[in-house]
Protein backbone atom coordinates (compact mmCIF):
# COMPACT_ATOMS: atom_id res chain seq x y z
CA UNK A 1 0.00 0.00 0.00
CA UNK A 2 1.39 3.57 -0.89
CA UNK A 3 2.32 5.75 1.38
CA UNK A 4 1.79 3.39 4.52
CA UNK A 5 4.63 4.43 7.28
CA UNK A 6 6.78 1.00 7.59
CA UNK A 7 6.65 -0.05 11.22
CA UNK A 8 9.77 0.42 13.09
CA UNK A 9 11.38 -3.53 13.93
CA UNK A 10 13.62 -4.39 16.53
CA UNK A 11 16.22 -4.94 14.42
CA UNK A 12 15.74 -1.54 13.13
CA UNK A 13 16.08 -0.52 16.56
CA UNK A 14 18.76 -2.19 17.27
CA UNK A 15 20.77 -0.71 14.66
CA UNK A 16 19.60 2.77 15.63
CA UNK A 17 20.90 2.25 19.09
CA UNK A 18 23.87 0.73 17.97
CA UNK A 19 24.67 4.11 15.45
CA UNK A 20 24.15 6.31 18.55
CA UNK A 21 26.46 4.57 20.78
CA UNK A 22 29.27 4.74 17.97
CA UNK A 23 28.29 8.53 17.68
CA UNK A 24 28.28 8.74 21.80
CA UNK A 25 32.11 6.91 21.63
CA UNK A 26 33.74 9.38 19.62
CA UNK A 27 32.03 12.21 22.03
CA UNK A 28 29.74 13.44 19.36
CA UNK A 29 27.21 13.80 22.46
CA UNK A 30 27.10 13.39 26.30
CA UNK A 31 25.52 10.57 28.07
CA UNK A 32 22.06 12.48 28.48
CA UNK A 33 21.85 12.94 25.01
CA UNK A 34 22.06 9.25 24.32
CA UNK A 35 19.91 8.38 27.11
CA UNK A 36 17.24 10.77 25.35
CA UNK A 37 17.97 9.62 21.62
CA UNK A 38 17.64 5.82 22.75
CA UNK A 39 14.64 6.35 24.41
CA UNK A 40 12.98 7.84 21.41
CA UNK A 41 14.58 4.75 18.83
CA UNK A 42 13.06 2.53 21.47
CA UNK A 43 9.36 4.29 21.97
CA UNK A 44 8.95 4.95 18.36
CA UNK A 45 6.30 2.77 16.37
CA UNK A 46 7.31 3.80 12.91
CA UNK A 47 10.21 3.94 11.15
CA UNK A 48 10.48 7.24 10.08
CA UNK A 49 9.76 8.73 14.09
CA UNK A 50 13.03 5.93 15.51
CA UNK A 51 15.09 7.36 12.11
CA UNK A 52 14.59 11.16 13.60
CA UNK A 53 16.66 10.52 16.44
CA UNK A 54 19.57 10.12 14.34
CA UNK A 55 18.51 12.61 11.88
CA UNK A 56 21.55 15.07 12.67
CA UNK A 57 24.18 12.72 13.05
CA UNK A 58 27.08 12.99 10.58
CA UNK A 59 26.82 10.77 7.31
CA UNK A 60 22.87 9.50 8.50
CA UNK A 61 20.34 9.50 6.18
CA UNK A 62 17.17 12.02 6.58
CA UNK A 63 14.29 10.74 8.76
CA UNK A 64 11.61 8.80 6.48
CA UNK A 65 14.18 7.53 4.39
CA UNK A 66 15.67 3.87 5.42
CA UNK A 67 17.36 3.36 8.25
CA UNK A 68 21.27 3.14 7.49
CA UNK A 69 22.92 0.09 7.08
CA UNK A 70 25.70 -1.13 7.56
CA UNK A 71 27.71 -1.08 4.18
CA UNK A 72 31.87 -1.47 3.79
CA UNK A 73 32.36 0.93 6.93
CA UNK A 74 35.55 3.06 6.70
CA UNK A 75 37.99 4.14 9.92
CA UNK A 76 36.65 6.18 12.06
CA UNK A 77 38.80 9.65 12.00
CA UNK A 78 40.28 8.26 15.85
CA UNK A 79 41.05 4.83 15.01
CA UNK A 80 44.18 3.31 14.19
CA UNK A 81 45.77 0.32 13.94
CA UNK A 82 48.17 0.65 16.75
CA UNK A 83 49.45 3.22 19.58
CA UNK A 84 51.92 6.15 17.69
CA UNK A 85 54.89 7.05 19.81
CA UNK A 86 54.61 9.64 22.30
CA UNK A 87 50.50 8.24 22.63
CA UNK A 88 49.84 7.34 26.61
CA UNK A 89 47.58 5.16 27.07
CA UNK A 90 44.35 5.73 29.28
CA UNK A 91 41.96 2.93 31.36
CA UNK A 92 39.32 3.69 28.82
CA UNK A 93 38.02 0.99 27.01
CA UNK A 94 34.90 0.56 24.79
CA UNK A 95 33.47 -1.88 22.90
CA UNK A 96 33.36 -0.94 18.58
CA UNK A 97 29.56 -1.69 18.20
CA UNK A 98 31.24 -1.96 14.41
CA UNK A 99 33.33 -4.52 14.62
CA UNK A 100 32.76 -5.87 18.29
CA UNK A 101 36.11 -5.18 18.91
CA UNK A 102 37.48 -4.40 22.43
CA UNK A 103 39.24 -1.32 21.91
CA UNK A 104 41.77 0.74 24.34
CA UNK A 105 41.33 5.06 24.54
CA UNK A 106 45.01 6.57 23.93
CA UNK A 107 45.59 10.29 24.45
CA UNK A 108 48.34 12.15 22.41
CA UNK A 109 50.00 14.94 25.19
CA UNK A 110 50.94 16.93 21.97
CA UNK A 111 47.26 18.23 20.71
CA UNK A 112 45.36 15.86 23.56
CA UNK A 113 43.45 13.86 21.04
CA UNK A 114 42.25 10.71 21.24
CA UNK A 115 42.75 8.03 19.74
CA UNK A 116 41.20 4.15 19.41
CA UNK A 117 42.94 1.05 19.00
CA UNK A 118 42.21 -2.02 19.41
CA UNK A 119 43.47 -4.01 22.49
CA UNK A 120 45.67 -7.44 21.72
CA UNK A 121 43.32 -10.40 21.72
CA UNK A 122 44.29 -11.98 25.43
Amino acid sequence: MPGARPLASDADRERLVALLREHYAVGLFSLDELDHRVGLVLSATYLDEAAAAVADLPGVTAPGSSVPRRGRRRRGHAHADRPAAGWIPTDERFRDPASRTIMRVWVDPADQSRHYVPEPDP
